[in-house]
């Protein structure tokens, strides 16, 4: 047993295997060594910035990283907090490059400023910074 130990998980499969629920991950690293909590970690290779979960399930980003979430059916529309919609992330770090990204990602924001990753777009493509390339 780690009690004293910080997990980090950084998201999922890939596709290499069958998907778990993040919740379900998180329940067996717990176990497997006795921590009270899994943390999380979002981000792109594309962005020099991460949104971090200390275990509670809702991502904070740094003072120059925002997210926002879209409407599903509708781009330039933007959802009451607490709807689930698609995420948008602007990064300063990246402002000599592309600040911003549009996701196949689905997420919730939160009046306070968190948000929640619940999953990927149906049909959307398997991503990752490994798969980039197929042989």
């Amino acid at each position: 047993r780690l009690a004293h130990t910080t997990v980090m998980e950084t998201g999922g499969m890939k596709g290499r295997r069958p998907e778990l629920v993040r919740e379900d991950v998180h329940a067996i690293l717990k176990e497997a060594f006795g921590i009270p909590a899994v943390h999380s970690e979002y981000g792109m290779t594309e962005l020099l910035s991460q949104a971090y979960s200390a275990g509670e399930g809702r991502f904070t980003c740094p003072p120059w990283m925002r997210v926002l979430v879209r409407e599903v059916s509708d781009p330039f529309t933007r959802p009451a907090h607490g709807r689930t919609g698609g995420i948008d992330v602007i990064d300063l770090c990246n402002a000599a490059s592309c600040p911003f990204i549009s996701t196949q990602d689905l997420g919730r924001l939160h009046p306070d400023g968190t948000f929640e990753v619940l999953g990927r777009f149906d049909n959307s493509d398997v991503r990752g910074c490994n798969l980039m390339v197929e042989v």
